[in-house]
């Protein structure tokens, strides 16, 4: 079966059909022109396994720069067709790929409504003719039984930025039905401080909270407490998850610690491996024949949430946790762990369904419906990959996935999230870094996830005085401009090169962080404040202005914060280079804007 696109491109549909009457067509979207859509209608007169599909077809290797997909990370070269595409499902990664060319425009974005089952999507050039082959490969983990399916495929082939084509699909995935996203508290908008990197496992409610009395300080307002509250083990594994009871050898008094940390003005999250039934926990003699799988190397089983005393049982550990504890969220992680190993597709005895994504957001749904009921502002965080379109109807905060000490990672990580999550606030993986850095070069850390919500994870009493200083400057400084660095369309320039150079804008302030020693365009008419960030260790930057300005006030601050110059300014059209300290920033404010 096949269909000629709009452009002229012939679609096919290849597999075995089955029982299955089919239906392929297509239609322009009339309020975003050069947007196709095309649809699939499946029709059976009972329920029957879904055979394997694919859609095919074929876009011309013209001013293709790179290609973008949510789990590419640093590799975004071209892939040649022979090669393995890229694996989406509701609990990993999304459903999208997006071909940009040479000036970071749109050449092709494809885009799958189905974002519950395992979908692949692959776009490789073929050698001999130039051209990228493009498909969408459904059903290939066949899921429960069904007898009607409608599945659609979005294509934009507009030439406009790819960041703009991007945030079309998270708009459209959003107004899918069953898709609508969380509401997001303004809490956690909020910067945060986690245990994670700065104790580990070694937790001390002592230390915790002085640790959050000075995070509280500089304007962090919440706290996660991460793996290790569980457990007296301190050996990294996952052998004692299952029960979630507090390691009384650790927190005596798990609540009052609680009330402790609110009483300074702060959240509290707690962190849960959602799937994991430990070898070593009392549950796993109760549910060791209710796993999906075994993972000897993390010394636990995964839960198989088809069985609806699964989902009760895990429903009510964070249903009783916030109710005893009086918990603000949870980190809930590793749900990318549940997946089906050569699982036979109809339902086993105590089960309810066959389908192992169809349980995922059974037991995710019931999760956040039970505990918005109890806190309607719950806050749920889930980390990078599990950052998809269903994951925005369960979670509110989307974590970059473990990046220490990588800043450059970092920044890719949120802007990543940041393409396709709209309103969800993304989140920074933990910052850290090693007490021994400079000031400017700790500061790097800060200023390359400035784009998301900023989470810290080092020992705030073991920092250096300059250390504390720059911090503290720095959250200040996110604080202030949050509106617009949360908020602002959002420009990540060259994804190629791993985004050098970002900017934010609203009609009345533009942030522009600069990464790399590049030359930054400063284009259209200034709003009333214009802030550049040296994202770099150079002690300079470099504007190029497209118009004469009016006159305009220049504040020069070094990574501490401290004023290190203010002038005077009328700008000509042209290269302007800029004096401004390592980590540093410089505001930009007309005249006739300054109140």
């Amino acid at each position: 079966m096949k269909i000629i696109l709009s452009n002229g491109c012939e679609m096919r549909l290849e597999g075995q059909t089955g029982t299955f009457a089919l239906a392929l067509s297509s239609f322009m979207d009339v309020a975003e022109a050069d947007v196709e859509y095309v649809r699939l209608i499946m029709d059976a007169s009972s329920p029957a396994v879904l055979p394997e599909l694919s859609l095919k077809w074929s876009c011309a290797a013209v001013d293709v720069q790179g290609l973008w997909h949510p789990t590419v990370e640093r590799s975004r070269g071209l892939i040649p067709d022979w090669r393995q595409g890229f694996p989406s499902r509701s609990t990993s990664s999304a459903p999208v790929i997006c071909l940009y060319g040479n000036r970071g425009n749109n050449v092709l974005t494809f885009a799958c409504s189905d974002v519950l089952s395992p979908v692949e999507l692959h776009a490789g050039l073929n050698e001999e003719t130039s051209s990228f082959h493009c498909s969408v490969t459904l059903f290939a983990d066949p899921g429960a039984p069904e007898d009607h399916v409608e599945v659609m495929l979005r294509l934009d082939t507009r030439s406009h930025p790819y960041y703009d084509a991007l945030k079309r699909v998270g708009e459209w995935w959003a107004g899918l039905p069953g898709c609508n996203p969380s509401p997001v508290p303004d809490a956690a908008r909020e910067p945060v401080y986690s245990t994670w990197y700065s104790f580990h496992q070694q937790l001390s409610p002592d230390a915790v909270e002085a640790e959050c009395r000075a995070a509280a300080a500089m304007g962090c307002k919440t706290v996660i407490m991460d793996d290790g509250w569980q457990t007296s083990d301190e050996t990294r594994g996952y052998a004692y998850c299952g029960d979630w009871r507090v390691s009384a050898d650790k927190i005596p008094d798990l609540k009052a610690h609680v009330t402790r940390i609110h009483e300074l003005g702060m959240k509290f999250m707690l962190w849960y491996a959602v799937p994991f039934i430990g070898k070593h926990s009392q549950a796993w003699a109760r549910f060791k024949d209710k796993l999906l799988y075994v993972s000897d190397e993390l010394g636990a089983g995964v839960a198989d949430p088809r069985y609806p005393e699964i989902r009760e049982y895990l429903t009510g550990i964070y249903e009783q946790s916030l109710l005893e504890w009086d918990m603000d969220g949870f980190k809930l992680d590793f749900v990318d762990s549940f997946y089906a190993k050569g699982d036979q597709y109809l339902p086993a005895d105590g089960q309810d369904t066959g389908s192992v994504p169809e349980a995922v957001d059974k037991l995710l749904s019931g999760i956040i419906s039970r505990l918005r009921q109890l806190k309607p502002d719950i806050l749920i965080e889930f980390r990078q990959n599990y950052i998809g379109p269903l994951m925005r109807k369960y979670g509110n905060m989307f974590r970059a996935g473990d990046c220490p000490n990588d800043a450059l990672e970092n920044r890719i990580r949120t802007i990543d999230i940041r393409l396709i999550c709209g309103s969800t606030a993304a989140h920074s993986d933990m910052l850290m870094w090693n007490p021994r850095e400079s000031s400017a070069a700790a500061a790097l850390q800060f200023i390359n996830v400035l784009f998301s919500v900023p989470q810290i994870s080092v020992r705030l009493d073991r920092l250096p005085e300059e250390h504390t200083a720059m911090l503290a400057f720095w959250l200040s400084f996110w604080r202030e401009h949050r509106e617009v660095l949360l908020d602002g369309r959002l420009e990540p320039q060259h994804p190629e090169l791993l985004y050098p150079l970002v900017t934010a804008r609203t009609t009345r302030k533009w942030v522009i962080a600069a990464y790399h020693d590049t030359v930054i365009p400063v284009t259209g008419d200034l709003p009333e404040l214009v802030v550049v960030v040296n994202g770099t260790l150079l002690s300079r930057l470099v504007l190029e202005l497209d118009r004469d300005t009016g006159p305009l006030e220049i504040c020069v601050r070094d990574c501490q914060g401290i004023v290190t110059a203010e002038y005077p300014l009328n700008w000509n059209s042209g290269v302007h280079t800029l004096e401004v300290p390592a980590a540093g920033v410089i505001t930009v404010q007309s005249v006739s804007g300054k109140e």
